[in-house]
Parts: structure tokens; sequence; C-alpha cells
């Protein structure tokens, strides 16, 4: 019998010393193990002091790792020590066994790693449901208290780091987050984004050589005060969004000039052009959203001239903090602009000059004009093209391809020269046939189709 208990502690606690296997009970759904440890006496935990005066004992059942599909409780005996030393604030102490127990715990070292790397690998949902399926009852919310409760691990003194802002609540309260760059790693994040904080958490790591940032101010003023020894390097992406909002800007300033890239189809019935702003606003001053804008707009200056503070301006009126900062901010209405009212962008838009030249052709079936851009790269729906022909077809003005937005137009300014599009190309696409034909096609083709 004592030979059997044995291989039970070696099969059940390999790596554990000092505890004993007294019996096991198994059950369909439990595993029972009766154990208690074997050592002369424990240490104090505050003290340190060894002790063997016995005060009293009393039974623990922490769950263990399941078994062949079932729970494994202990029912773990435990003593309860007097400590020797009478200046110690603990009088009696309860034994703990290395790498099996720790105070207040309901649950085996064993299994605590197990749904720590459950945890650290699937986060809290996840993490409870993987539990679940190995045999283990646990809310997400354990497992994530048992991530959280893990040590912090030790970061090496970084070199190059990185530092930009982060929002907790947009609009209304930013952070500050350091990035080390050569472990692509977060180190730290700071509650704000102020010149002081990330001085003084620079101040505190010499080892700083190189610090990567955005044009802000205040990352520029921080960096100065905190690491003096540092190179500050201007951070590409921030530059080159900068240079494409930029160019944006500057394209959005001329779309009256867009509009020359598209010829108009001739028009029997001339209507006269609606009355434009003199400003030289690409919006005409009967355009509902170019109207209600401009009286915004000036609702808006007319109450910060009297001497009304955003906040007051923002209840009266019934604007969101971020709309009256834009008003404020805007000199003229004209730079609200943007295109924010043009329809949205098509995967048809690209091929919409290809289309018109053949309308203006004779060529006025669909499918077929559907077949001939497919080729060309469009991954869009005949129906849509059907549509398109459609709108031609009925309007009683005559349509066409819209210009190029001035997000386009800035994105052939920014590309490299051999990657923009070929002058005769319908599309900055390689003109190849597709490979993906036939699954795009209708279930059933049109029932009448008018000749070319």
């Amino acid at each position: 019998m004592e030979e059997v208990l044995l291989r039970l502690k070696e099969l059940l606690f390999p790596s554990i010393a000092d505890v004993a296997v007294l019996s096991v009970d198994v059950n369909i759904a439990i595993v029972r193990v009766d154990a208690q440890c074997t050592a002369d006496g424990a240490a104090c935990p505050v003290c340190g002091t060894w002790s063997n005066r016995f005060h009293g004992s009393y039974l623990r059942f922490p769950a263990d790792v399941p078994s062949g599909g079932r729970r494994v409780v202990l029912q773990l005996k435990v003593r309860r020590f007097t400590c020797g030393n009478s200046d110690c604030a603990r009088r009696t102490f309860v034994e703990q066994i290395p790498g099996l127990t720790r105070r207040h715990s309901q649950r085996t070292e064993r299994l605590r790693s197990t749904l720590v790397s459950v945890g650290l690998a699937l986060a809290g949902r996840a993490g409870a449901r993987i539990a679940d399926v190995l045999g283990v009852s646990a809310s997400r919310s354990t497992v994530l208290r048992l991530v959280d409760a893990l040590p912090e691990p030790e970061v090496a003194a970084p070199r190059v780091i990185r530092v930009d802002e982060y929002a907790a609540r947009k609009s209304r309260h930013y952070g500050t987050v350091l990035i080390d760059i050569e472990t692509r790693r977060p180190i730290d994040l700071l509650p704000d984004r102020e010149a002081s904080s990330l001085a003084a958490w620079l101040a505190t790591r010499p080892s700083v050589e190189v610090i990567c940032r955005d044009r802000a101010p205040f990352f520029a003023e921080g960096a100065t005060v905190g690491a003096p020894q540092a190179v500050q390097v201007a951070d590409r992406w921030h530059l080159w969004h900068n240079v494409s909002e930029a160019a944006e800007r500057a394209v959005a300033q001329h779309r009256r000039c867009l509009r020359a890239l598209v010829t108009p189809a001739p028009d029997p019935d001339p209507e006269p052009a609606p009355e434009r702003d003199p400003s030289g606003s690409p919006w005409p001053t009967g355009h509902r959203f170019a109207d209600r804008t401009r009286a915004r707009h000036a609702d808006v200056h007319a109450l910060l001239e009297a001497g009304h503070s955003r906040r007051s301006v923002q209840r009266q009126l019934g604007m969101t903090w971020r709309t009256v900062k834009q008003l404020a901010e805007a000199k003229a209405p004209e730079e609200l602009f943007t295109g924010q009212w043009q329809n949205r962008p098509s995967v048809l838009d690209d091929y919409k000059p290809y289309l018109d030249d053949r309308w203006n052709e004779g060529c006025t079936n669909a499918w077929k004009l559907w077949e001939e851009i497919v080729p060309l790269g469009y991954k869009g729906s005949y129906q849509r093209v059907r549509a398109y022909l459609h709108k031609k077809r009925t309007s009683p003005r005559p349509v066409v391809a819209r210009p190029p937005s001035p997000r386009t137009v800035a994105g052939w300014i920014l590309r490299r020269p051999e990657t923009l599009p070929r002058p005769n190309s319908c599309c900055s696409k390689p003109c190849a046939p597709t490979a993906h034909r036939d699954r795009r096609a209708p279930q059933t083709r049109p029932r009448f189709r008018r000749p070319c």
C-alpha cells in the first residue's frame, strides 16, 4: 500500500517535496486526493523565524489541474504554527507548500499557471470558454484578474524610443504612449500629453539616444528638456501624412480646374447654371448644404465677436464642441467645403470615361460594355454598369463621369512616376484579364439586349 501511495505522489506531485498522498477517491465527475505536508516546521512569512510549535490544523480544498476529463480537488491538511519571535506581529501562521499553494488561493500553482497561460493567449471571454472545455470552471473576470496579478516584466533600458499620443476619449482626453523602436513593444503610458510629463519620464532614463516623434510642440519641448543628449528624429509617417493633407487641400482649392478634365456632353436644352459665390467657392449659393454652412459660420463668428466663449456658443446653438471648433477656426466658410457633400466614390468611377466614350460611339448595350471593362480590371457587378447607363438613357440632362476627386489627384501628385496610370488607361490598374470573371458574372443573362 505504501508503495502505491509513493507512486501516486510521484505521479501527482513530481516536483513538490514534503507532500504525502494519503488516499485517492475517484468517481464519475471528480477526483479527490487526500494529502498533507510532511515538513518538520515552517518559516514565519513576516519575520522569517523557523517554528515547529504546533498550534492547530484544518483542511483546505484547492482545485488542481483536471485529469482524464475529471476535476481534481485536493483535500490538503495544513498546520498552524506559533511564531517563536515575541516581537513579530504575527502570533500564529499557516504553512504554505512551495510550488503547490499560496495564501488565500483556491487553486494550486499548477492550475493557476495554466489559467494564466490561457488568459495571456486568449484574454477573458475566449480564455474562459477554453478553460471550460479543459474542465476548469473560471469566469472571464477570474482569468483577467490572474493575468493582471502577474509581475511587470523587466524592460531593458531603451535606446531608441517612439513618442506618440493616444486617445482615451477622442477630442477630450489624450495620453502619451512610448514604444521601444528596436523591440517594437510599448514601454509605458503617460496619463497626459504634457511636456512636463514626458520630460520627467525621460529624465529617469538617460540611456535614450534617439527620440522619434511627430511635430507636436509639447513633445518637442519635453524631449529637449528631459533628454538633451538624445537626437530627435521626425516621424516619416507623420511627415508624409502632413504632406498628403497639404496636397489634398491645395487640390481642393482648385476644384474648378478639375472640371475641365471631363468634357461635358452636348446639352440639347441648356439651362442656366446656378449662381456661384463671388468669392470663388466651388459650391453654388443655392446649394442647401453650402448655405447652411455659411449661416452656421456667420452665427458662430458673430457670437464669438460679441464676447461669448466657445462653450457658450455650443450651448446657445446646440452644436457639438467639435463643430464649434471647426467653424471658429475657419476664417471663411469655403475652407470647410472639402468635398464631403459629393457623391460617394464608386468602383465604377475609374471606368466611366471609357463608358462615356463608348456611349458616344453608339454602343449602348450594358452587357457588352460590362464585358469590355472586366478585362480592364473592373471588379464590380453588371448591375452597377446597367444602372449608370440607365441613368444616362433616362436623365433629361447629360450624365457624364465626375471629375477625379481631390484625394485622387493628390494621390497622383504623391505617387512615383513609374506607378502612375498610363495616359490612355481607364484606371490606375494594369489592363489585364481577370481570373474571376466567371464568378462575378450574374446568374442569368438579360432577357433583352440592344445591339451595338
